[in-house]
């Protein structure tokens, strides 16, 4: 009993709020993932239990976010549906190692949100349920006003959380509007991050997942990192992600040196 009540009070800190930032994810105004679609997508889970987005950019490698770095997690690939209940195929890998970015510290307002969780077995990309997603490079840039999709199983307006994931657009939001918004709630936002959805748009994520990617184009540009306040009717503030290709000779470096 006393191990089913930590389970479950871990995967709640990955919505709580700290110091006004609520990292943990929500996915609002979104609509099921189309079948054969987003199938690099991950759910990262701490003894069976989602608590984070994740995406497989490599046979051997999920990215997502440094904040979920805790110990005991398994990742679950292949599915849109990640109730055990309903769905006894699936596809779960033990993480043989995990890799945070050695300048995180304590929460992702701080930056480098940005971990490498290494699986203990590759995936057999011939399996049709399983792609990896392409990342950018060093330098990449991410223009304002395009839409991206953010997808997870987190929170939705609805319902606490969701078995079946979830997808919406969101538009990119100029760094430097960004910036002079969180100013403006006394936060200084970390570099090298990416902002999209929330303030000041009609639809799309109040944060994603914690974890899963920002997709544009076609490529994984962004990690969702953080938002403010609990606010899913789209705050005040654009949602905030780490920056990818800011991280491109990290994640290189990483994979190549643990090989």
């Amino acid at each position: 009993m006393m191990k089913v009540l930590h389970i479950l009070l871990l995967a709640a800190t990955f919505s709580i709020l700290t110091f006004n930032v609520t990292h943990g994810g929500k996915i609002i105004h979104g609509e099921k993932a189309k079948k054969s679609s987003l199938q690099y997508m991950a759910s990262v889970q701490f003894y069976g239990v989602h608590i984070c987005g994740g995406f497989l950019i490599n046979p051997s490698y999920v990215l997502t976010a440094a904040h979920c770095g805790i110990d005991h997690l398994s990742v679950v690939l292949g599915t849109h549906n990640i109730d055990p209940g309903s769905n006894n195929n699936l596809r779960r890998y033990r993480v043989q190692s995990k890799h945070i970015h050695p300048s995180y510290w304590k929460q992702p307002s701080h930056g480098f949100d940005i971990m490498l969780l290494k699986l203990s077995d590759k995936v057999n990309l011939n399996d049709e349920d399983v792609k990896i997603i392409k990342i950018p490079s060093k330098h990449h840039l991410v223009k304002p006003n395009i839409k991206c999709d953010v997808a997870g199983w987190g929170r939705t307006e609805n319902k606490p959380q969701v078995n079946d994931l979830m997808v919406t657009l969101v538009p990119i939001i100029n760094i430097t509007v960004c910036k002079k918004k969180w100013d403006e709630v006394d936060i200084q936002l970390p570099a090298n991050v990416l902002c999209a959805g929330g303030y000041e748009t009609g639809s799309g994520a109040c944060q994603g997942d914690s974890g899963g990617p920002l997709v544009c184009n076609g490529l994984a540009v962004g990690i969702v990192s953080f938002n403010y306040n609990r606010n899913c009717n789209y705050p005040n503030v654009p949602n905030v992600y780490t920056d990818i290709s800011a991280y491109a000779d990290w994640i290189n470096k990483v994979i190549e040196e643990d090989a």
